[in-house]
């Protein structure tokens, strides 16, 4: 019988941004009103903002300029073409966005380079009518609507593409809200999030029946610099399994996988602390998804500009070039790297997590 790891009761990470803004549009919304309560009852100050546009005043120095857009938090209201659902290989039918923006500082990040402008987290007032548009996919989707491997899943929606909700959840509460929303939808849909924060105490207690899977985001610890500002794995973990025991099913998802000197070790014992601290636990429902590291020219230039001392390798070693089905360029591991990195994470979580279901490799 696998032995439980040790409680790791260091405290969780918390954001705490220096400025909150919010903008007149998003006060005429309750949700908007009452992150401003929350916040206001977490002791920040709110600026609010005389129109719709963001004063951001960001300081010249652009180390300090990024400082300081990552230490903000807008509340603000999503336009039209925010709440129009685009699809979301190979995760899920649809993504939802309830935020757009992460506090997190990850020098792998690899949408620096799809956000356009200063690293400021914004965060959705208008959470009923994005909530309330999502009827209107039910079955339409081609990742797991209609897929033989996944429909027992149903529609998807994906809530951690732009974001990482869970991060955001005490101030903004909107990740329990669509948790609540989706437990009372009765259709066969399902909300999916994946976090690198383990703070899930407000998600327990919640209404949730079954149609939200929260998936712990998770790299070993010997690559924790590339990490910053984000729970331990092993506090992830252990909020995993709080997730379990209130009913949620859960999942991993390895990302980005690194192969850097030492990885078989590294991540060999990183399932093994995974299926350590899931063990015991009954009608445990897992699924596994594995991403390797890649990054675009774009979000290379820009993580090299927010993280000049990083080392994290992304020169040419070890790479190759493909193309995406829009045209742009992507440097991924070669395939004599993917193929090792493939059939040793199949074969180690099969070893430790006989029960997961491995959803997609990429």
């Amino acid at each position: 019988m696998t032995a439980r790891p040790a409680l790791d009761d260091r405290p969780l990470p918390t954001w705490r941004p220096r400025r909150i803004l919010i903008t007149r549009s998003a006060r005429g919304f309750a949700h908007g009103r009452a992150i401003m309560e929350r916040a206001g009852a977490l002791g920040f100050d709110v600026v609010e903002l005389p129109g719709d546009r963001l004063t951001l005043d960001l300081p010249g120095d652009p180390r300090q300029a990024y400082a300081a857009a990552k230490s903000t938090l807008a509340i603000v209201v999503a336009p039209p073409s925010k709440r129009k659902l685009q699809p979301i290989a190979p995760s899920a039918d649809w993504r939802v966005d309830l935020a757009e923006g992460c506090p997190a500082h990850c020098s792998y990040c690899y949408l620096a380079g799809s956000l356009k402008g200063p690293p400021i987290t914004r965060a959705y007032a208008n959470l009923d009518e994005i909530l309330g548009a999502l009827p209107a996919y039910l079955g339409q989707g081609t990742i797991t609507s209609r897929s033989q491997a996944r429909a027992h899943e149903g529609t998807t929606f994906e809530a951690s593409c732009y974001t990482d909700p869970l991060a955001l959840e005490p101030i903004t509460g909107s990740l329990s809200a669509a948790i609540a929303w989706f437990g009372g939808w009765q259709a066969d849909a399902q909300l999916r999030f994946t976090s690198k924060f383990a703070d899930v105490s407000a998600l327990l207690p919640l209404d949730h029946a079954g149609r939200t899977r929260m998936r712990a985001s998770i790299n070993p610890p010997a690559f924790a610099r590339f990490e910053g500002g984000t729970a331990r794995a092993s506090q992830r973990l252990a909020a995993l399994r709080q997730m379990v025991l209130a009913g949620y099913p859960v999942g991993l998802t390895i990302a980005p996988i690194i192969a850097a000197s030492g990885w078989e070790e590294a991540y060999g014992a990183l399932i093994d602390d995974a299926a350590a601290h899931l063990a015991g636990l009954p009608a445990l429902d897992l699924t596994v998804e594995l991403i390797t590291h890649r990054f675009t020219p774009g979000s290379k230039a820009v993580l090299d500009s927010w993280y000049p001392g990083s080392a994290l390798d992304m020169t040419g070693l070890n790479r190759t070039t493909k193309r995406t089905k829009f045209g742009s360029e992507k440097q991924v591991y070669d395939a004599a790297t993917m193929r090792a990195l493939r059939a040793f994470f199949e074969r180690r979580i099969a070893d430790a997590l006989p029960a997961a279901r491995i959803l997609y490799w990429t």
